[in-house]
C-alpha cells in the first residue's frame, strides 16, 4: 500500500514537472488571443527551457556559494511543494507529516534564498528587486496564513487531505468565511506569484520589475531552473485553490478509475483558471509600487474577516 501511494505521489511530482510549461503555455495563447496577436504556440516554454539549458553558465568573480546554490534549492522546494498539495488523491504518503504551514515555510525558504542571490552579487538591480520582494513576502505572508487558517478552522486540520475530506463530507461548503478567504486568495496568489496587478513577467523595465530583478544575473541551466520553478509555483498556487476552496474531482481512492477521473477533473479546472487569470492580468493594468501596500493590506483585511466571520456565524 505504501509503495502504491509512492507511485501516486511521484506521478504528482512528474504532472507537475511535465504540466507546468504547459500551463504558462495556456496563459499567453489566451491573453495573444485576447489582445488580438499570434501566440507562439503551447510548448514555446519547453522550447525556451531546452535552449537555456543547452547554453553555457556565465558567472561573476565574486559570486559566492549562495548564487550558485539557490537555483537548485528553488527547484527542490517548488517540487517538494507539489508532493504535499493534493492533486490526484488525498491519499498521499506524507500528507500526515506536511500541511499548509510546511508548504507556506517552503515559499519563504525558496524567496529568502532568491532574495539573499539578488545581492550576492553587488549590482543595483539585485538589491532593488530583493529589497522590492521582501517588501511583498512580509505583507503577503500573513495574509496567505491568515486565509488558510480560515478554511483550517472550518475543517479543524491544517492538513489538505483533511480540508478535502471535510469538504466532500460537506461540513464546510457555502460559507462567508470561505467566501472571504477566497478572495484574500487570490489577490496573495497574484502576488506570491508575480502577476499582474503586482509585477508584469514580460518585463525588464527597472522601474517596475521586481522578481525578473532577482534572477538577471543568472544564465544557463541556473536560468533555467528558476524559470521552471517560477512555473511550477504558478502552477503549485492554482492547486492550492483548488484543494481548499473546489476539490471536487479529487480521488478519494486509489483506484485507476479515479485516477485518471481526477486527472481530466485537474486539466478542465486548470483550463477555467487560466482563463480566469488572463481575463485578470487583461482587464487590469500594472499597479505603481507605492499601491502594493493596500493590495495586499485589503487580502489581509479579506482574511481577518473570513476568520472573524467564522467566530461570529459558526
Amino acid at each position: 500500500m505504501k509503495l502504491y501511494r509512492f507511485a501516486i505521489e511521484l506521478l504528482q511530482v512528474v504532472i507537475l514537472l511535465g504540466a507546468a510549461p504547459a500551463f504558462i503555455g495556456w496563459v499567453r495563447i489566451l491573453k495573444c488571443w485576447s489582445q488580438g496577436r499570434t501566440s507562439a504556440g503551447l510548448f514555446q516554454p519547453y522550447r525556451d527551457l531546452i535552449k537555456l539549458f543547452s547554453k553555457d553558465i556565465v558567472l561573476a568573480d565574486n559570486a559566492s556559494w549562495i548564487f550558485r546554490f539557490t537555483p537548485y534549492l528553488v527547484f527542490g522546494t517548488a517540487v517538494l511543494a507539489g508532493a504535499i498539495i493534493p492533486m490526484l488523491s488525498i491519499d498521499l504518503l506524507i500528507a500526515s507529516t506536511a500541511d499548509v504551514i510546511v508548504l507556506v515555510a517552503l515559499f519563504a525558504i525558496a524567496r529568502f534564498f532568491t532574495a539573499l542571490a539578488g545581492m550576492d552579487i553587488g549590482t543595483a538591480f539585485g538589491g532593488l528587486g530583493s529589497s522590492r520582494e521582501m517588501t511583498i513576502a512580509s505583507l503577503a505572508e500573513p495574509a496567505m496564513l491568515m486565509a488558510i487558517f480560515t478554511v483550517s478552522l472550518a475543517s479543524k486540520s491544517t492538513s489538505l487531505s483533511q480540508m478535502v475530506q471535510v469538504i466532500y463530507s460537506g461540513q464546510s461548503v457555502l460559507r462567508p468565511s470561505l467566501a472571504f478567504a477566497l478572495l484574500a486568495f487570490i489577490l496573495i496568489a497574484l502576488a506570491e506569484t508575480g502577476r499582474i496587478p503586482v509585477d508584469n513577467p514580460a518585463t525588464h523595465l527597472e522601474l517596475t520589475m521586481i522578481h525578473e530583478a532577482l534572477i538577471l544575473e543568472y544564465s544557463g541551466r541556473h536560468l533555467a531552473l528558476i524559470e521552471w520553478a517560477g512555473m511550477m509555483k504558478l502552477f503549485l498556487f492554482v492547486m492550492l485553490g483548488i484543494a481548499a476552496f473546489a476539490p471536487w474531482g479529487i480521488a478519494e481512492s486509489d483506484g485507476i478509475i479515479q485516477i485518471s477521473a481526477a486527472f481530466l477533473y485537474m486539466v478542465l479546472k486548470l483550463g477555467i483558471a487560466g482563463t480566469g487569470l488572463v481575463l485578470i492580468e487583461t482587464g487590469l493594468a500594472k499597479m505603481r509600487i507605492f499601491r502594493l501596500t493596500e493590495f495586499l493590506g485589503s487580502a489581509f483585511l479579506l482574511a481577518t474577516l473570513g476568520m472573524l466571520s467564522f467566530f461570529i456565524l459558526e
